[in-house]
Formats: C-alpha cells, sequence, structure tokens
C-alpha cells in the first residue's frame, strides 16, 4: 500500500472534510483516508495499481475543492499567508460598507442624526441594498461553497450561512421593489439587509482569525522543517565544494565548520567537536563527537571542525522521519473524534429541519413572517459544526508538536489517546532499566585455574556473541592483554549460553541455567547466590566438562530510573520488570530502582506472554523496551514505548518513540497524553454546549416566558467565535511544560 498525504484547498467546516474521506473512500483501491479539516490534509493509502493520485485529484475537485501533493513546504507557507490576506482584505472591505449600515440602523436610537431622505422606507430600501452588495460579494465564497454542497446533497456551516443570509438578503430585496413599485404587499416592510451585511463580516472575521490560529497549531512542524540545511560543503576530488542539500550522496565526505549546521546524517571520518543536538534529542547538553561517532542532519556543530560520511540523505533523515512521524500523527484520527465526525455528518441538514420547523411553528402560531424568518434565520447561523470539527484535531496537532520538541514522538493520534489510560507498565531491564553497558565485576577461579585462563576461554567463546554481557567480557580481556583466539563451531544456546571448540577442547560458557542439572553445580551455588543478590549475573565457564570458574557481572542503572518509577507509583501505575535474567539478579536491579513485580527469566519470545496476561485481567498495558529484541512485546501492548532510539526514530514496532534514554520521559508522554485529552474534552464540551444552548435560544424556545429572542446579527457574531474560542483553547496548550522530578 502507497501513502500519501494530499493538500486540500478550499474547505470551510468539519462537514467538508466528511463529504472528502466518504467521496475518496468510494474510488476502487482505497484502503484509509483521514482528512484534517485544521491542517487540511488529507493522509491516504491506496493500491497504486488500482486508483492514482490523479484519480483523488479528480474526484476532490468535482465536489469543489483542490487537492496536491503536500511536498511544498514553501507553497504551503505561501498559501497560507495568501489565504490570511485575502480575508483581511474582504473583511476590511464588508466593515468599510458595514458600518454605515450600522449607523443608519441605529443612529436613531442612540440619538445620532439621519438625513430626511433616509426617513422614507424607500430611499432607505436602496442606499441599504447598495452597502450590502459589496459585503456580499467580499463573502461570495459562502455562497458559492455552500450552494455547491447542497448539489451535493452534503451541505456544510456555508450551506447554513448561504441560506440564512440569503434568506435575508432576498426578503429585504422583494420589500424594496415592493417599495418601489407600490404593489403594498407588506403592510408593516422591513428591512432585513444590515442582518446580512453584519454575518458576513461577523464570519469573515472568525475565519480570519481561525485561519491565523490554526496556522499556530502546526507550528512544531514549521520549526522542525526550517532545522532542515539548505547547503552542504563535500569533498570531491580533493576539493571543497559548496553544494544544495539534495544534491548531497551517500557515502559523501561533507566538512564542518564551528557555527554550521551538520547537513544530513552520518559517521565521523576525521577531527572532534561539540554538537548541539536538543533539537532532536531534547538534551540540552552538547555532546561530543570524535572518529566513529554518529552525527544528526540538522543539529548544530559549536565548536570545532570534523568531516563525516554521510549514511542518510534525504527522507531517510533522522530529521525527515521525525517530520513525516509527527506530519502523520498530527493528520491522524483519535478514537474520540469518531463521535465528533459522525454528529458532524447529520448536523447541518438536523439544522435546516430545525430551522424549518421553527419558522413553520412561529408562522402558524400567529406571531407573523418577520418573527418567524428572524428565528428561522437565527438558527441557521447560531449553528456551528466547526468548533466540533477543531475540537479533537486542533487539540492533537498541538499535543504531537509538544511531544517532538520535547523529544517525545507520537505515531499516532491513537497513541496519544491510549497512552493516558495505562495503568500497568512493563519495563525492560537491559538497556532500559540500565545502562546495558555491564561491566566484569568479579573473576573467581576453580579447580585450580587463573583468573587469566578464565578470561581466555570466556572472551575467545563470547567474541563470536551478540549478547549484552559479551561486550564486557572480551572489553576486560583486552583491558588485561590477553589475547583472544577464533574459535570453531560456535553455537547459541537460546536463553542459557554460548559454546565453541578452541584448541580441541569443548567450552560451554553461561547462566545457571545450562548448570542447574549438571553435576558439581550444587558446590558453586552459595557462591552465585551471593553475587546475584548483590544484582550481578553470575556466568560458569566449563571447559571439557570441568567447571573452571565465574565471572560476575553487573550493569549500571539508568541515572533517573529511581524517580521516574517514583512518579509512576504517585499516579497510581503498578511497574513490572521483564529479563531473561535470574530472578536474584533482577530483584536486586528492581529493588534498587522500586519496581513493583519481577518477571525474571524469561526467554525474548514470552515477552509478549507477559503483556497479554496482564491485558487478559483488563488492564491497559505499556511496554517499554529497545524497540529491537522487545518487538514482539511492544506489539503487543496497548502502547509500546521504544525507549532511547537514537536517530532510528522509525521503529515500527512502537507506538511512542522516545529521542533520549531518559526515563522520565515515560511519565512524561504519560503526562502529556493526559494533558491533550483534558483540552479535548473541553473542546467538545464546549462545541457540544454551545450548540444545545444557542440552538434552543435561537430557535425562540425560551421567547414565551422571557421575552428573549436571539438577533441573527448577534448569532453570526457567537457562531464565528466559537471556533476561534475551540482553537483558542488548543493554543494555550503551548504553555505545557515537562514536570520537574525531586
Amino acid at each position: 500500500m502507497e501513502k500519501k498525504i494530499l493538500k486540500i484547498k478550499g474547505m470551510h467546516c468539519a462537514s467538508c472534510q466528511t463529504l472528502i474521506e466518504k467521496n475518496l473512500m468510494k474510488l476502487v483501491g482505497m484502503s484509509k483516508v483521514s482528512v484534517n479539516y485544521a491542517a487540511e490534509k488529507a493522509y491516504v493509502e491506496y493500491d497504486e495499481k488500482k486508483v492514482s493520485i490523479k484519480d483523488m485529484q479528480k474526484k476532490v475537485e468535482a465536489l469543489g475543492y483542490q487537492a496536491y501533493i503536500a511536498d511544498g513546504k514553501d507553497r504551503e507557507k505561501a498559501e497560507r499567508e495568501s489565504e490570511i490576506k485575502t480575508l483581511k482584505t474582504k473583511f476590511w472591505i464588508s466593515l468599510l460598507f458595514s458600518i454605515p449600515l450600522l449607523y443608519i440602523v441605529m443612529g436613531e436610537m442612540i440619538g445620532l442624526p439621519l438625513p430626511e431622505f433616509l426617513m422614507k422606507m424607500k430611499y432607505l430600501s436602496i442606499i441599504e441594498l447598495l452597502l450590502t452588495i459589496p459585503v456580499i460579494v467580499a463573502g461570495n465564497q459562502f455562497f458559492s461553497s455552500g450552494f455547491r454542497a447542497v448539489m451535493n446533497k452534503q451541505p456544510n456551516m456555508d450551506s447554513l450561512i448561504a441560506i440564512g443570509t440569503g434568506a435575508a438578503f432576498l426578503y429585504s430585496l422583494i420589500v424594496s421593489i415592493d417599495l418601489w413599485l407600490s404593489y403594498n404587499i407588506f403592510t408593516e416592510p422591513t428591512l432585513y439587509y444590515e442582518i446580512a451585511a453584519f454575518l458576513i463580516t461577523f464570519i469573515l472575521l472568525g475565519k480570519l482569525l481561525e485561519a491565523v490560529a490554526k496556522g499556530k497549531t502546526s507550528e512544531a512542524i514549521k520549526k522542525l522543517i526550517g532545522l532542515q540545511p539548505k547547503i552542504a560543503i563535500v569533498i570531491r576530488n580533493k576539493k571543497e565544494m559548496e553544494i544544495p542539500i539534495d544534491q548531497v550522496e551517500v557515502n559523501d565526505i561533507v566538512l564542518v565548520k564551528p557555527g554550521q549546521k551538520i547537513p544530513v546524517d552520518g559517521i565521523v571520518v576525521s577531527g572532534n567537536s561539540s554538537v548541539d543536538e536538543s533539537m532532536i534529542t531534547g538534551e540540552s547538553i552538547p555532546v561530543e563527537k570524535i572518529k566513529d561517532s554518529k552525527v544528526i542532519g540538522g543539529t548544530i556543530n559549536k565548536h570545532g571542525s570534523f568531516t563525516f560520511k554521510a549514511t542518510k540523505i534525504g527522507s531517510d533523515t533522522a530529521l525527515a522521519q521525525i517530520i513525516k512521524l509527527v506530519e502523520e500523527a498530527q493528520g491522524s484520527k483519535a478514537p474520540i473524534q469518531r463521535l465528533a465526525d459522525i454528529i458532524s455528518g447529520y448536523f447541518v441538514p438536523a439544522v435546516v429541519l430545525i430551522a424549518i420547523i421553527t419558522f413553520l411553528t412561529w408562522y402558524f402560531l400567529g406571531n407573523g413572517f418577520v418573527f418567524a424568518l428572524t428565528t428561522f434565520i437565527a438558527v441557521l447561523i447560531i449553528a456551528c459544526p466547526c468548533s466540533l470539527g477543531l475540537a479533537t484535531p486542533t487539540a492533537i496537532m498541538v499535543g504531537t508538536g509538544l511531544g517532538a520538541k520535547s523529544g517525545i514522538l507520537f505515531k499516532t493520534a491513537k497513541s496519544l489517546e491510549t497512552a493516558q489510560k495505562v495503568s500497568r507498565i512493563i519495563f525492560d531491564k537491559t538497556g532500559t532499566i540500565t545502562e546495558g553497558k555491564p561491566i566484569v565485576t568479579e573473576i573467581i577461579p576453580l579447580n585450580k585455574s587463573s583468573e587469566n585462563e578464565i578470561l581466555k576461554y570466556a572472551a575467545a567463546v563470547e567474541k563470536s556473541s551478540e549478547h549484552p554481557l559479551a561486550e564486557a567480557i572480551v572489553n576486560k580481556a583486552k583491558e588485561e592483554k590477553i589475547a583472544i583466539q577464533a574459535v570453531k563451531q560456535f553455537h547459541a544456546i537460546p536463553g542459557k549460553g554460548v559454546g565453541a571448540a578452541l584448541s580441541g577442547k569443548k567450552i560451554l560458557f553461561g547462566s545457571r541455567k545450562l548448570y542447574e542439572n549438571s553435576k558439581g553445580f550444587s558446590s558453586i551455588n552459595d557462591q552465585m547466590q551471593q553475587l546475584e543478590l548483590e544484582g550481578k549475573t553470575v556466568m560458569i565457564l566449563n571447559v571439557n566438562n570441568k567447571i573452571l570458574g565465574l565471572i560476575a557481572v553487573a550493569d549500571t542503572v539508568k541515572q533517573h530510573a529511581k524517580e521516574a518509577i517514583a512518579q509512576l507509583h504517585k499516579q497510581g501505575i503498578k511497574t513490572y520488570m521483564v529479563t531473561g535474567d535470574n530472578k536474584r539478579t533482577a530483584e536486586a536491579i528492581a529493588k534498587q530502582v522500586g519496581i513493583d513485580y519481577v518477571l525474571a527469566e524469561v526467554m525474548p519470545a514470552q515477552k509478549a506472554e507477559e503483556v497479554k496476561k496482564l491485558q487478559a485481567k483488563g488492564k491497559k498495558v505499556a511496554m517499554v523496551g529497545d524497540g529491537i529484541n522487545d518487538a514482539p512485546a511492544l506489539t503487543q501492548a496497548d502502547i509500546g514505548i521504544a525507549i532511547g532510539s537514537g536517530t532510528d526514530v522509525a521503529i515500527e514496532s512502537g507506538d511512542i518513540v522516545l529521542m533520549k534514554n531518559d526515563l522520565r520521559d515515560v511519565v512524561h508522554a504519560l503526562d502529556l497524553s493526559k494533558y491533550t485529552m483534558k483540552k479535548i474534552k473541553q473542546n467538545l464540551f464546549w462545541a457540544f454546549a454551545y450548540n444545545v444552548v444557542g440552538i434552543p435560544l435561537a430557535a425562540g424556545v425560551f421567547y414565551p416566558f422571557t421575552g428573549w429572542l436571539l438577533n441573527p446579527a448577534i448569532a453570526g457574531a457567537a457562531m464565528a467565535f466559537s471556533s476561534v474560542s475551540v482553537v483558542s483553547n488548543s493554543l494555550s496548550m503551548r504553555m505545557w511544560k515537562k514536570k520537574r522530578m525531586n
């Protein structure tokens, strides 16, 4: 399946979003369509053999919108600026002509003099008509979009505006014609020109404020895109060449001078420096770079000069992957949004029906045509599906942007919503709770062997192993300047150890699982238990069926692990640690950091089963691991959190990717999830509450008891600002900061 992001131009409300989604899904070969009204983008998955981007564009254009591949960032920025500029121009034009209308209508009430000829309704109607026409022209987008949507049998917010203002204008025009032709059809002629003009003016102002606010919700993406360098200095044929970033090739040697941005990902070849990686990892302290260090495109070189070999370019760089992840997350839909989408789909037809019923009710109750028309227009205008459509995506956009800024990448809106429901967290031990860089602490010779002899055999067999403990033993041998010999017949014994042949001798090196039923094991068990109680992993060396000694290895606990676990406990979350290590060692580590439960001696393939067991008890489970050997468990969990991924930000198995090796970011991810959901619920509450109260008020439900009747112009102002208030509430999320932990 191919995935693309389409920029959609011309959407005016949540109903437009629903219309585009439904019609694109009708195309053969479409797998998934998610239209984001706030971002003005469509995220599509499709079979490129059955349907093309051109087919999608034709379908969208037939509905009255425009679509193109969203890869031109400068174009998107220019279009946003152009839209805001156009709305400003339209608003000022409509305001310019609406103010005289306001003076004409309200002047006499507040004691301002009116020209004598305006006292005659006949002349007044012509002046008001001439003032209203430019406002109608300025708001032509509502009429073209609104009536086109009606023709497509999918009325939207613009349809309500077009019907409401159109009814006010046409009624006033008929009254004006009657006045000039002296037919006297209306015994008490009333003009509604000012209502049509005021409505369009208020709504244009609301659209302008909404466009400005929506632009701010995607600031995180803009900042990330702004990090991308434009040029690079490469060394080709022993000459320095300054070239555009898109011309850099894999294996190019790139020169970076002090203060410059690193153009692409790579590995340092020569020189050394410190690099500010805060914009990628969130880590404020510059990172030292020497030969063979990895560097990330978009980060800033602080002091020295160095050269590096380009390993990832274009869309493969860490920064490009982050931008892609954030864009996809912002475009995806949280489960909570489904309710708003369903309601938005039925909202506009329901409002039109309510408006018609309101008109007929008041008319046949004898309140007159003018009164009934006033309530009809007010109901159409007060209703606002826009606020419903903006409630969730704007908060998701700001929430995922905040996460990216803090080094926390939510891959989907669903993961952002689900994280706040987690009640159980399982941590992998090695590389997650611990640093994953163990060191040899003890070498215990047995049966007349020596430390050097034990280290010689152990290092030889572990040289071919990929186990985290192997590196510690090999490094210890190098420190002691022991030559590491090549072995034959190397084989791994899953979950237990390794074996090989060296100089005709059969070597086995592994954990207690490898020897528990062996002869002579009981004599070393007490020594092993004592070391394991200290949190050390003990390995046994056996040569030709004779135990020659023990090697104890310890892995250090990560700096902030203890405070992160303590903070999770404060939130009522139970913590688990899963490891293939023995129970005593695992419990010692767990005790250091305050983990509640230990799942020890668990094979990698069994980790997912441990997740399932907790899920079977009705618990929402998060799994925190390195994203590689923990992949099955990360995938099985309700939320998979890949921690310390560095430049490899596209781990498929994780739902949340943490850029730093800091367990406190697990807590911050959950906090951001809770905060975002709180804002979404606030937005939805006010969007629903606004319509629940506003529509009955506009329909005149309270009129018989209180005499309250909503003026359509006031209804228009309220409708316009309801969307702005929802977006503003989402933008207030930018004040969120990571909690301090003791």
